[in-house]
């Protein structure tokens, strides 16, 4: 392997997407990281915690001393072996720790103990936060917004995949956007999703790309919160209103909340668990909207999702689903939607089918 230096060019490193080999402990990793990284800790999290025990009772000496105990013989071999692994199938890599300091040190130097020179990140992943922290600011402020808006099911998300002056948000968040909009697998951590928009953001400006276009979002994706500074833009922004048929609409939202969502429960639990928690998920869902649907309609609505699902689980045949989605969008979707139009009338620049709002931002350079 080519031997390379310790870097603090975070904007290189971030840009080409290299992967990253964290060697921070589990609980660190769970709480942010970055997008393609991989954790292979030095040390767990309950060791970990015995090594920060011992620093705080009896000093850094002390602490390297007891940590050395811990990862030692076969503990230390195993450790070491997937770091090999790591690092002969990703030579273009770096690794850090959180601060760039001692744990990230004697990781490279066990590598390097067992023939690989492999180089860190200076500054660790406090270092690189802190960059990318000032690179979302800064791309926020830079930028100049179009949003992509339009009634549930019209097909906004298929309008930002084809373009590339865009972010894509509902990617970052893994979650699209509605009280039904979970996928089988859990979001990003909050700093996970503002590091993911901070690269996103950096990639743009690193192709002299500041004109985006994104889909028109409420302050909340899922969990996922978007940035002040950004949803302030946002409001402030033009934008374009994609029209589609009632009809259409219905079999997106039955492809993408059905079909879609029904299959990444099967790959993840099997069928039959997975058709038990897909169905778990959607009356919850159905629950979550409760309160602005009311007694009535909701216990209707949930009926006709009770029986779709009960057709489904017999036949498979998952057409009885658009029994309960069409009056959801045109009895509690729509109307929502239609107020939130009439409060942008003023924005909106352009109005037309998926297609033809495509093109017209293409056109415009998106």
């Amino acid at each position: 392997m080519t031997s390379r230096t310790d870097s603090d060019n975070y904007a290189e490193i971030l840009n080409s997407g290299v992967p990253l080999l964290d060697v921070r402990a589990p609980v660190e990793f769970s709480q942010g990281a970055f997008p393609g990284a991989i954790n292979l800790p030095l040390m767990e999290d309950e060791e970990r915690h015995r090594v920060g025990t011992r620093y705080k009772q009896a000093g850094q000496d002390s602490a390297i001393k007891l940590g050395h105990e811990l990862v030692s013989g076969s503990t230390k071999d195993e450790r070491v072996a997937r770091w090999v692994q790591f690092a002969s199938e990703n030579p273009d890599g770096y690794l850090y720790c959180f601060r760039g300091g001692l744990r990230s040190r004697l990781s490279q130097q066990w590598l390097a103990d067992a023939g690989i020179q492999y180089p860190r990140i200076v500054g660790g992943y406090k270092a690189m936060r802190s960059f990318l922290l000032e690179q979302l600011t800064q791309g926020i402020a830079q930028s100049q917004f179009i949003l992509i808006a339009g009634f549930t099911g019209c097909g906004k998300t298929e309008v930002v995949k084809n373009l590339k002056a865009t972010i894509d948000l509902e990617k970052l968040a893994h979650h699209r956007g509605s009280s039904f909009g979970k996928h089988a697998s859990e979001q990003p951590t909050q700093i996970d999703f503002d590091n993911s928009l901070a690269i996103a953001f950096m990639r743009l400006r690193a192709q002299q790309i500041t004109r985006i276009a994104l889909e028109d979002e409420s302050r909340l994706i899922g969990r996922c919160a978007l940035p002040i500074p950004l949803r302030e833009a946002m409001l402030a922004s033009p934008v374009v209103w994609v029209e589609e048929s009632h009809a259409s609409r219905v079999e997106r939202i039955l492809h993408d909340y059905i079909e879609d969502l029904g299959a990444q429960f099967k790959n993840k639990l099997g069928p039959e668990a997975g058709f038990e928690a897909f169905s778990q998920r959607l009356l919850e869902s159905l629950q979550n909207v409760y309160k602005r649907l009311g007694g009535e309609r909701h216990a209707r609505l949930q009926s006709l999702m009770q029986d779709a699902l009960r057709i489904q689980a017999q036949s498979g045949d998952v057409g009885a689903h658009r029994e309960w989605i069409r009056p959801l969008l045109t009895e509690y979707y729509d109307p929502m939607y239609e107020h939130q139009r009439a409060g942008k009338a003023s924005r909106i620049i352009f109005s037309g089918d998926r297609l033809a709002v495509t093109h017209y931002l293409t056109q415009a350079g998106y």
